[in-house]
């Protein structure tokens, strides 16, 4: 029994794999159980923020694991404490919670705005919005935040306390905001999983505002979009804004799992012993991996985020088969004429890997992918988009 027939046999059916097994990588190349080499436009969906099999990730994961692979909360690691000080030094936030996931970084957020709210404005005072495409997770309460109703239909009663505006449309948004006692909004600057939509910038100076006004806590979803894949640290900061709550997971960790909720002023102390936990939460080895991945994510380096952004932008724009392409820094949406699922396989079979997203093909590519094989991709799916 090859792989993909053990796969099929004994793992859970909830993935539709394609028909392709990765044996290994190294940067932004894949390699299949034939040796036969994919450019990888993936980057096992944001999370491998620095390819595959980074050296430096590697060596930082390595020396750590020879020291202490894990022990429970109750007891102090070095990797924890660095890495929740680098990111509030970063951010300007002032505690972080660690977890998993990003599921369980919004499930945190989502538990910490309710007992805000309770404590500050009363009980009744519980329900969380969000916008309609969003993505915030899989566990029950993500779930329920998720504003797409093809994931809710099979898993019905939602968690209670969550409504859905319009993304950029500030009437929907406030109207939402009137007629519902909110305890927060959650939000993603880019909806990724919902279409790569990027939010205007009126919307969210709207968001921030309503926030002030009425004392609701303001939430950024950064699990895609975070950790320098927009051209900034976080993708809140292209907006000018200061979230009370950042929630954050993928290319944290680089390839490990970790999530991260972080907390600003108002929200710094919501939290208290025994209100939250996580067995794994602050693991040592996957701190370690993260604190190697934030160190290099230095202004000087976001720059050329950015610039890889405006080329994928200037080599696609106005191309046959290509209608619009949206999303900022390196999280890219491509609407094309052909079904995106043409486009996907095609691209496959010649060697590069992409994704899809609400009809559209995104593009996730390594935060640190040479020019010469991000422009050898794009050169393959101008080729099969004008096919």
């Amino acid at each position: 029994m090859d792989v993909k027939q053990m796969d099929r046999e004994y793992v859970a059916n909830t993935y539709a794999r394609f028909p392709l097994q990765i044996t290994k990588g190294k940067g932004s190349v894949a390699e299949d159980e034939t040796g036969k080499k994919y450019i990888d436009l993936c980057s096992g969906i944001a999370v491998n923020s620095f390819g595959f099999a980074d050296d430096i990730w590697q060596n930082a994961v390595a020396a750590q694991a020879a020291k202490l692979q894990h022990v429970s909360n109750l007891y102090y690691t070095e990797p924890c404490a660095k890495l929740a000080e680098m990111l509030c030094r970063r951010t300007g936030m002032k505690k972080v919670f660690f977890s998993n996931s990003g599921t369980e970084a919004n499930e945190c957020a989502i538990k910490a705005a309710r007992k805000y709210a309770a404590e500050k404005k009363g009980k009744e005072y519980y329900t969380i919005l969000t916008l309609k495409n969003s993505f915030h997770g899989r566990t029950y309460a993500a779930l329920s935040a998720t504003g797409q109703d093809a994931l809710h239909k099979d898993f019905q009663p939602l968690v209670p306390g969550f409504v859905y505006a319009e993304a950029n449309n500030i009437e929907d948004l406030r109207a939402k905001a009137e007629e519902n006692k909110l305890a927060g909004i959650l939000f993603e600057c880019v909806q990724g999983e919902g279409g790569v939509n990027v939010l205007e910038q009126a919307f969210v100076d709207e968001i921030a505002r309503l926030g002030k006004e009425r004392d609701i806590l303001i939430m950024a979803d950064e699990v895609q979009i975070g950790n320098g894949r927009s051209g900034k640290l976080y993708g809140y900061m292209n907006y000018g804004i200061e979230p009370d709550i950042v929630s954050t997971a993928k290319g944290l960790g680089g390839g490990l799992p970790i999530g991260a909720t972080l907390f600003g002023g108002k929200a710094e102390f919501v939290l208290k012993p025994g209100d939250h936990g996580s067995t794994f939460g602050g693991n040592p080895i996957c701190c370690a991996g993260a604190i190697s991945i934030l160190e290099r994510l230095t202004p000087e380096f976001l720059d050329e985020v950015q610039r890889k952004s405006r080329l994928i932008f200037q080599k696609l724009q106005g191309k046959k088969g290509i209608r619009c392409l949206t999303g900022v820094g390196l999280l890219i949406g491509i609407e094309t004429e052909r079904p995106a699922a043409d486009i996907i396989n095609a691209c496959m079979e010649q060697g590069v890997l992409t994704l899809g997203a609400h009809g559209k093909i995104r593009l996730l590519p390594a935060l640190n992918i040479p020019d010469t094989l991000l422009e050898e991709a794009l050169d393959v799916i101008i080729a099969v988009c004008g096919e």
